[in-house]
């Protein structure tokens, strides 16, 4: 320490610094190349510090304020690198002294331990003299006891070959085949060595016995009777007798297409032959007829048959999916023939339960196949098929409804039709939806990848499905062939009176759905339905109701307005008659009135009948005369009707007509058609009003003389009071009757009509006749 202290301070405080810059500097070659360099005042911390030029530069860069603050700093530092360094040092001097302990206890352990490593050498030495000894001593009889066990095994393997045919004869005896070839491949290797010369005769036994096996063994895998296990079996054992088994693999694999047959949806052992789906005559039945239990024990024989192919045949990977394909093929194709009749959801489903339980089975065993990819395409395809053809039975059911089928047909009425043909559609449609949401509802895993799918297919099917019934009331209604109903109508058939009242159903029918069973429908599929989204956004929404009801609003009115024409041209069938029949120039003196109005007022009555089965009473305001915006009077036929008309002066009758025309510019016209609304009163006044038009054509294409003038008076006289009482509109139906008198007197050569007491006289007596 003195001389330690004899150092100059500079050369003291340089060997600290060098130190610490060693301890803290990685590379301090790379420190001093780069302050040499580039002298900066952080370089005090390089092993080539030159503190007179680190002086000048920190004179040159600071003032006097940072000289002291430097001063401080670097007073500061030196404080705390001697801590650090006493700190360092104190641990140094820990570890010397640990150092120093340990050294002197390993020196004190050592101490005698060389006499103990000679006496274990002594000792060692002294056992290994007495092994040898006893190895030497015991030589010859050790040599000659492993003599005797190698003669005494050479005898049991001479015995165990002279007893070998004993052995595979009582094998075959028990059936025993895997012990018999365990025991002949046992004996391969002697039989190869010694085989043709001491061991001859056990040889050809052995193989006479052999021979035997390998003939069962082949029988046992062509009976039908044996499982496919058992045949299985039989394959592995000749493959171990080297038999040339890849000629039987085909055959296998032949037998094990042919218990794919066993392996059908069908009942139990007392139903072998296939499943007839017309038998399916009722709901639950499907469930009865299935037998799980069996099926599925069916299966795990396949699987397990399958699991033992792959080991007897590794590269029969492809001709074993190629089987299991096929199976789910003909599961789905037996779901198929079901599908045939009315399914409910639950049979689906258990049909649905037995095959992915049979894919499940068969995938554990054959993962390369992809069976669950696989069915779930097949199952798409049928279970949107089930939904489709749901749609369709419903739409049968109506049309059933409808048409009457399901009634007897004497008690049968279009009040009846409309009310099973609401009921029909509105409760049919919620037992569909019903029956959809227990396929959703099912937890089984095949469904629950299709339920996105589900949703849209049941949107789309009921999208779909009234765009379909809007087309199948078409039908129904006869528009696809109008033309030869028309035709018929012309001809005066009888066929469509009943065609007539179901396009008056239909009408009705129209109406119910847009403004009852689509808000009805609409509100369950949002409850139940929403979601999906599979057919993608650019399709847009898969049920729009908005267009449901547009188009059964334009069908319902459609159906009402043919309705309207199929009544018109009825009854224009017997005014042609009446007009085309006689010849109104040599017509006689009227005397009653006519049959034909008979049978226009009965054809008017029968269409008030169906109208009134159908329809609601309008608001029961009837438009009289008074009501009119037109004049009170018919501007033609007042002065018809007027004592001026029954001048025995043709010239002067015909200038009154004449004034009528005349008079017929200054008078406000009547409102004769208006929109046709679905009420009673509304289309039966339509039909008088078309017919009263059809009555006026008619009377314009013939020419009368003064008779005839007056037998259409006369008809149309008597039709007023009833046709006034069955119209809500009278103003219109007298417009229109005087319409028909004014076409009359125009084309009348002596255009004079009847006096009104005449005219009172026979309209009282066909009163009467009537009421006897």
């Amino acid at each position: 320490m003195a001389a330690e202290d004899d150092v100059p301070l500079d050369d003291k405080a340089k060997r600290m610094r060098d130190l610490l810059s060693s301890f803290y500097s990685p590379d301090p070659s790379a420190s001093s190349d780069a302050s040499s360099k580039y002298p900066s005042l952080d370089a005090i911390n390089t092993t080539s510090f030159d503190a007179d030029q680190y002086m000048n530069l920190l004179v040159h860069k600071s003032n006097l304020e940072g000289l002291l603050k430097r001063h401080v700093e670097m007073a500061a530092e030196i404080k705390n690198l001697d801590t650090d360094l006493q700190m360092l040092v104190y641990e140094n001097y820990n570890k010397f002294i640990s150092a120093t302990d340990t050294i002197k206890r390993m020196k004190s352990n050592i101490v005698g331990m060389e006499t103990n490593m000679e006496q274990l050498l002594e000792k060692i030495m002294s056992v290994q003299s007495r092994s040898d000894g006893v190895n030497t001593s015991l030589f010859e009889k050790r040599e000659h006891i492993e003599k005797l066990h190698r003669t005494r095994n050479l005898l049991r393997k001479v015995q165990f070959i002279y007893d070998l045919p004993a052995r595979l004869n009582k094998c075959i005896k028990s059936n025993a085949y895997a012990d018999a070839v365990k025991f002949y491949t046992g004996a391969m290797p002697i039989f190869k060595a010694y085989g043709d010369s001491s061991f001859q005769d056990c040889k050809r036994a052995s193989e006479e016995a052999m021979a035997t096996v390998i003939k069962n063994l082949q029988g046992k895998l062509f009976s039908d009777s044996e499982s496919i296990q058992a045949r299985a079996e039989a394959v592995m054992l000749l493959k171990q007798l080297d038999f040339p088994v890849e000629s039987l693999k085909a055959k296998l694999l032949e037998k094990l297409e042919l218990s794919l047959m066993d392996l059908n949806l069908k009942a139990g052992e007392t139903n072998k032959s296939s499943v007839d789906p017309n038998d399916i005559s009722k709901e639950g039945s499907l469930s009865e007829l299935l037998c799980p239990t069996s099926h599925e024990a069916s299966v795990r024989e396949f699987v397990e048959a399958v699991r033992a192919y792959r080991v007897i045949f590794p590269d029969s990977e492809k001709q074993l999916i190629s089987l299991s394909r096929d199976l789910v093929i003909k599961h789905f194709e037996t779901m198929e023939q079901y599908l045939q009749k009315r399914l409910s959801s639950s049979d689906l489903i258990t049909i649905i339960k037995t095959i992915w339980t049979d894919v499940i089975l068969m995938d554990e065993v054959l993962k390369e196949a992809a069976l669950p990819e696989f069915s779930l395409e097949a199952a798409q395809v049928a279970v949107k098929k089930y939904i489709a053809r749901k749609f369709s039975y419903l739409q049968q059911d109506i049309s059933d409804d409808l048409l009457g089928r399901n009634e007897n047909t004497e008690s049968y009425s279009l009040q009846i039709a409309l009310e099973a043909g609401k009921k029909s559609i509105l409760q049919g449609s919620m037992d569909v939806l019903l029956d959809f949401r227990q396929l959703l509802e099912d937890n089984l895993g095949l469904l629950v990848k299709l339920r996105d799918f589900i949703v849209d297919w049941v949107q789309e099917g009921f999208q779909d499905f009234f765009r379909t019934l809007d087309d199948h009331f078409n039908l129904l209604s006869g528009k696809k062939n109008l033309a030869n109903k028309e035709q018929s109508m012309m001809e005066g058939t009888q066929s469509d009176k009943g065609l007539m009242g179901l396009v008056l159903v239909l009408s009705q029918i129209s109406v119910f759905i847009e403004q009852s069973a689509i808000p009805r429908i609409t509100e369950e599929i949002a409850a139940s339905f929403s979601g999906g989204g599979v057919r993608g956004y650019e399709y847009g929404p898969a049920f729009v109701p908005g267009e449901i009801c547009r188009r059964f609003r334009s069908a319902g009115e459609k159906f009402l307005n043919l309705y309207i024409k199929m009544s018109t041209q009825r009854i224009s069938v017997i005014l042609r008659k009446r007009f085309t029949t006689p010849n109104w120039v040599k017509h006689k003196e009227p005397r009653e009135v006519h049959m034909s109005v008979d049978l226009l007022l009965q054809e008017l009555e029968a269409v008030g009948s169906e109208v009134k089965q159908i329809l609601p009473q309008g608001l029961q305001r009837k438009h009289h005369r008074s009501d009119s915006n037109g004049s009170t009077t018919s501007s033609r036929s007042n002065p018809l009707r007027d004592d001026k008309m029954g001048r025995s002066n043709t010239n002067r009758a015909r200038s009154q007509l004449l004034e009528t025309h005349l008079a017929k510019l200054f008078k406000q016209k009547v409102e004769i058609f208006t929109k046709v609304e679905f009420t009673q009163e509304s289309v039966i006044t339509t039909i008088i009003k078309l017919s009263l038009k059809s009555l006026q054509e008619f009377v314009r294409l013939q020419t009368f003389n003064r008779s005839g003038f007056q037998q259409i008076q006369l008809d149309i006289q008597f039709l007023r009071a009833p046709l006034k009482e069955s119209a809500e509109d009278e103003a219109a139906i007298d417009f229109l009757l005087d319409e028909v008198i004014v076409a009359a007197a125009e084309r009348c050569l002596d255009p004079i009509p009847l006096e009104p007491p005449i005219l009172d006289k026979l309209i009282q007596a066909k009163l009467a006749k009537t009421k006897d």
